[in-house]
């Protein structure tokens, strides 16, 4: 061996030393090549070492909070360019189980379905089990993307708090994410409605989102909370504001699709109801059965889409209501509840909120019966729609509306009532069953 080799022997000669200096050289460079943990992962991991290192003063974060710093230790660094904002491209989420990472779950969706639970007569379909109706029908679907849509102060977000009301009751979480109030609008109508202050610091939690989703420590911040909480009702109020925050635009079909695999199914794959607010054009005749922007948010829901009529202005001392039409039911199991009614869209439920002072309101969703039997009835209209029929033999809603005399709206109510009460056959075209012999309107 050269002298130049002898001389960079570590010091204490012989094979075994230089093995060893080998080696820690080794290190050295495996400690250099270790990817740099995010300054977001280590503002957090500083966080959980702060709660270790004094346990004296973890009470007080409560036991939520810890759940939450719990799960914080067992996550996957994230990567130094994984920051919250900006846009990106959508991921379903599997929400893994209690003892695994908050990591999402790689699914093979290329690969055949087993149908075994469906052919041998063990799958059903999906039930309505989140919020409920006077009667005890549930409103919304359990792992599915919902929408209430409605001009300005037409209910919705009453209606979103009538189902909050109802999961809180039953003793399970609710998250909200809001895109358009604050944190003092919305929690100050749940104390108008009666909840109680511990049961809504227990059981709400409240969001407000400032910068878009992104892939970052927001991300991770949104998997711990669904998975600390299990919800089983997540309301996103403001549509339209989420997707303006995300840089997309409301009316383009693409940008709709994309928002919705990002945000409401995200959620939706953790298990809650997604119940998602939005807003309707103004004109109700080009309305139809659609939100505001592209046909596509109509048909990427899984869940049911409602669309809410006012007809009565809510306010302090008034009692206002809305009709609450169903628009779209994926599983199937909502609209067999509602009464029958034109373009697709059923009579679900009416919204009652009933304000008997600044700081104490009722909110009630009824059924269509219920609602029907205290309302006025078109007895006038509802005859002259039976001797048309009568008369002509069976015909199309719109014919109907061209041979009835009176308002459009009105004809339509006087369909639906009378189809419910087994006077003309449901379904187009519309045939007479028997005749009506009610009397003039009262």
């Amino acid at each position: 061996m050269d002298r130049g080799a002898a001389d960079r022997r570590p010091p204490g000669g012989g094979l075994d030393a230089e093995v060893h200096h080998r080696g820690d050289r080794l290190e050295e460079r495996r400690i250099r090549q270790r990817p740099r943990r995010s300054r977001a992962d280590r503002r957090v991991r500083r966080e959980v070492a702060d709660v270790d290192a004094a346990p004296a003063r973890v009470g007080h974060l409560g036991e939520d909070r810890q759940r939450r710093l719990g799960a914080v230790r067992h996550a996957k660094p994230s990567r130094p360019h994984d920051r919250g904002g900006g846009r990106v491209t959508a991921a379903a989420l599997s929400p893994p189980p209690e003892e695994e990472p908050l990591e999402p779950t790689f699914r093979r969706v290329w690969q055949p379905v087993d149908l075994d639970a469906v052919l041998s007569g063990q799958w059903a379909p999906p039930t309505p089990s989140v919020g409920r109706r006077s009667d005890g029908v549930g409103l919304f679907y359990a792992g599915k993307v919902h929408t209430l849509a409605s001009e300005s102060e037409a209910g919705k977000t009453w209606l979103a708090m009538s189902a909050v009301v109802d999961e809180i009751a039953a003793d399970n979480n609710v998250v909200y994410l809001d895109f358009e109030d604050d944190e003092g609008g919305v929690v100050g109508r749940l104390l108008t409605l009666q909840v109680g202050a511990e049961a809504i610091r227990r059981r709400f939690h409240y969001l407000r989102p400032t910068e878009a989703l992104g892939s970052g420590i927001h991300l991770d911040d949104l998997h711990m909370l669904l998975r600390a909480t299990r919800p089983t009702l997540a309301v996103l109020d403001g549509v339209t504001e989420a997707m303006t925050l995300h840089g997309m635009d409301p009316l383009s079909n693409k940008d709709i699709a994309t928002f919705g695999r990002i945000l409401p199914r995200r959620i939706a794959d953790a298990g809650p109801a997604v119940v998602c607010l939005d807003h309707v054009v103004k004109s109700a005749e080009g309305r139809g059965r659609y939100a505001l922007g592209g046909v596509h948010k109509l048909n990427a829901l899984d869940g049911a889409a409602f669309v809410l009529e006012n007809r009565k202005p809510f306010g302090i001392g008034l009692t206002g209501r809305t009709t609450v039409r169903l628009a779209k039911d994926r599983p199937g199991q909502l609209r067999k509840h509602g009464l029958p009614g034109k373009d697709g869209l059923s009579w679900f439920a009416d919204l009652v909120l009933t304000s008997h002072e600044e700081r104490f309101a009722e909110v009630e969703v009824i059924k269509p019966a219920d609602a029907s039997s205290t309302e006025f009835r078109p007895t006038t209209v509802m005859r002259r729609v039976s001797d048309a029929l009568a008369e002509h033999g069976p015909m199309s809603a719109r014919q109907i509306e061209a041979v009835v005399t009176g308002k459009a709206k009105t004809i339509r109510d006087a369909i639906a009532i009378l189809q419910v009460e087994k006077y003309i056959t449901t379904g187009s075209p519309i045939g007479s069953i028997r005749p009506f012999e009610g009397g003039a309107d009262r």
